[in-house]
């Protein structure tokens, strides 16, 4: 059995990810989200923002305009659960430059610790993560390369058993990289001497890892 490297994910190596688990929701790691826009005209808080988004696309929101209809619905019910003040709720242009201006890779991996430090028991092992790769809904488009072949963009994470979450995850286009080049990513992100890896047979052939394979994970 093998026990996770949690410093991978941790913003602080000096504060125990129990104890991060034990003090902060997920407000509170949203707000230690540093603020990506600019100051002048700014009406919503970032992190309030953000949470109405992550709640709203949870609640099947698809777009802006959904987005705007979510908070417009429940932002009453926000300011009260909340302690604030919102007399109108945020437009859609609001959320739009929202994600324009946030640094996406930081948010994502500021939701991966959040959802590691949910974890009850700190110390419990894992020995094998799988590998899922999925297309993600409404992103096809339009053929533009010499081949004719529709893009999509897909989503490959990588999911712990025994911890019941998601570790890591990644997303490409299918007309700039391939699900094997994305696996390879993640793993190299990561602390699995002795991890066992469950992926899907294209990552079989040709092989997988040029290195000795006493020195690699394992693929099954």
């Amino acid at each position: 059995m093998v026990q996770p490297c949690w410093c991978r994910f941790c913003r602080d190596c000096s504060r125990p990810l129990a104890d991060l688990a034990a003090t902060a929701d997920l407000i509170a790691f949203l707000q230690d989200l540093p603020e990506s826009r600019k100051r002048r005209g700014v009406r919503y808080p970032q992190w309030l923002l953000l949470l109405m988004a992550i709640l709203g696309i949870l609640s099947g929101c698809r777009s802006a305009r959904d987005l705007k209809r979510f908070a417009k619905r429940h932002h009453q019910a926000f300011g009260a659960a909340l302690g604030l003040e919102l007399p109108n709720a945020p437009c859609d242009s609001t959320f739009l430059y929202l994600f324009e201006r946030v640094e996406l890779e930081q948010l994502f991996g500021l939701l991966r610790e959040w959802m590691l430090a949910q974890i009850a028991d700190q110390n419990k092992d894992f020995d094998q993560l799988i590998c899922d790769g999925k297309t993600l809904r409404g992103s096809a488009s339009q053929p533009d390369g010499a081949d004719g072949a529709t893009r999509f963009v897909t989503q490959v994470t990588l999911y712990a058993r025994e911890l019941g979450v998601a570790i890591a995850q990644t997303s490409f286009d299918t007309g700039e990289s391939h699900e094997r080049a994305a696996l390879k990513t993640l793993l190299s992100t990561l602390e699995l001497d002795g991890v066992l890896i469950q992926a899907d047979a294209l990552h079989t052939s040709p092989a997988f890892f040029s290195s000795p394979p006493s020195r690699a994970p394992t693929c099954s």
